[in-house]
């Protein structure tokens, strides 16, 4: 039987709706296939912790092998899965159209779906992934309490969000604004350019996503202002959250409801010819190739996938065919770029460092692998020393050997972690004075280029 395949990787849609799908026998007897598969190749060892716990789980038992390992063991396995998906996309070589057909990430879904259909999400989780109702809440005049509350430090909330909400006292959470995107576009719409070699060639509108409304505005403001000095007039929409954070608890149904919502109320763009452009590479994964996996019936789901662009990719699309207007300068000093898990799985090849590399005269460190992050996984209680410790390669290549003025992630929770983790692997206070300034998105870097 020959080893990994000469076609290109497809993935299968998600068989929620059919009742063998939470069939426990049947999900185990599947685990176990899978599980051996793994076992044997090996090659996801350095990816995340799920492999390293399958392996110790498999060679600490018994016999050595499978057959020894009781089914109740493979919970911790499911639990530092993240969904990151580079197992799929980078390493494993028995993905689909191979015959094992091999699908890690999607299978950890599905035990917790059973999970979930059995239980229900715990309520810590409920609560901290209900992004919309938080965001809801603790924006506007509430977002100085709300940073107060959560801000890494704090002796009298943080140690009481541990023990109810088992979210790591020294975790460092993303702050809120105090005015959202949607309400800051429409209140200081930037000055378009029409003299740019895009100016009224093409129509974009900005899926603001949870975080980039209600956490960092900022990136959601630095791309409307390069779009604008590039002839594009973008209105900012948010609707409702994509469902990545109930993705990662198994709550499927719930994604599929969300796709549906937020697919209706984007019709109207994508029927007139509007791009749209997701502002978090895990947003932009969701709507591209995740919602047409749960729900594959809805032809608006799937016109929208085929209208998605992640920010960065949107930029050098740009840059490709119409050209960019002048104006970019070179930064004043060295940039690290860490490529989100997210973006990769997206398939379209590193557009943050592509985008970065327009800029003139850069000096540009790229970092690719996994930060350690993994979305409100990493900030849980069990998993934050993990996540830090996973994290830590990138953490020194982001240093740039202390060269570094600049560095950012495209997924902004990334890059909250990464800088933690930078400040925590400081030697000394002169070392940590030399840490280099973090951007929430490399569209802020970029924006600063053109001078915005």
């Amino acid at each position: 039987m020959s080893e990994g395949s000469l076609e290109a990787p497809v993935r299968h849609p998600i068989d929620w709706r059919n009742p063998e799908f939470f069939d426990e026998a049947k999900l185990d007897e599947e685990l176990r296939r899978v599980f051996d598969i793994c076992h044997g190749c090996r090659r996801c060892f350095n990816l995340c912790d799920s492999f390293p716990r399958l392996f110790d789980l498999i060679d600490e038992s018994e016999s050595g092998e499978l057959d020894t390992v009781d089914s109740k063991d493979f919970k911790p396995v499911v639990d530092a899965c993240t969904l990151c998906d580079m197992c799929f996309m980078v390493k494993c070589p028995y993905v689909p159209p191979h015959e094992f057909n091999l699908d890690f990430p999607h299978l950890m879904l599905r035990y917790r779906a059973v999970e979930h259909a059995k239980k229900g999400s715990g309520f810590a989780e409920k609560q901290l992934t209900d992004t919309d109702r938080n965001g809801k809440l603790a924006t506007g005049a509430l977002s100085g309490i709300a940073n107060w509350a959560t801000r890494r430090g704090n002796a009298v909330t943080r140690p009481m969000m541990e023990k109810i909400a088992d979210v790591h006292r020294d975790a460092v959470l993303p702050p809120y604004t105090g005015k959202t995107l949607v309400a800051r576009a429409k209140a200081n719409p930037p000055v378009v350019n029409e003299s740019a070699p895009a100016a009224g060639k093409r129509k974009a509108v900005v899926y603001a996503t949870c975080y980039g409304n209600y956490n960092t505005p900022e990136v959601g403001e630095a791309l409307l202002g390069v779009l604008a000095k590039n002839g594009i007039a973008a209105e900012v929409v948010y609707p409702e959250c994509c469902g990545m954070p109930q993705m990662e608890q198994g709550a499927v149904q719930d994604v599929a409801e969300k796709a549906k919502r937020v697919a209706a109320f984007m019709e109207k763009y994508v029927d007139d010819g509007y791009e749209v452009i997701a502002l978090v590479p895990s947003c932009a994964l969701m709507l591209k190739f995740e919602w047409p996996l749960v729900v594959p019936d809805d032809d608006k789901i799937r016109k929208l996938s085929a209208a998605t662009r992640d920010a960065s990719e949107y930029i050098v699309a740009l840059a490709k065919s119409e050209g960019l207007a002048e104006g970019l300068k070179p930064l004043d000093g060295p940039v690290a770029i860490h490529i989100a898990c997210h973006a990769r799985a997206q398939n379209m090849g590193q557009k943050a460092s592509e985008m970065m590399r327009l800029i003139p005269e850069i000096d540009l460190t790229v970092v690719e692998r996994c930060s350690g992050h993994g979305g409100s996984w990493g900030v849980m209680k069990e998993n934050f020393e993990v996540g830090m410790k996973v994290g830590r390669p990138v953490f020194r290549q982001a240093k740039a050997n202390g060269k570094a003025k600049y560095v950012a992630s495209e997924c902004p929770l990334a890059g909250l972690h990464i800088a933690q983790g930078m400040e925590a692997s400081a030697k000394d206070e002169a070392e940590k004075a030399a840490l280099p300034e973090t951007s929430p998105h490399p569209i802020t870097i970029f924006a600063k280029a053109y001078g915005l």
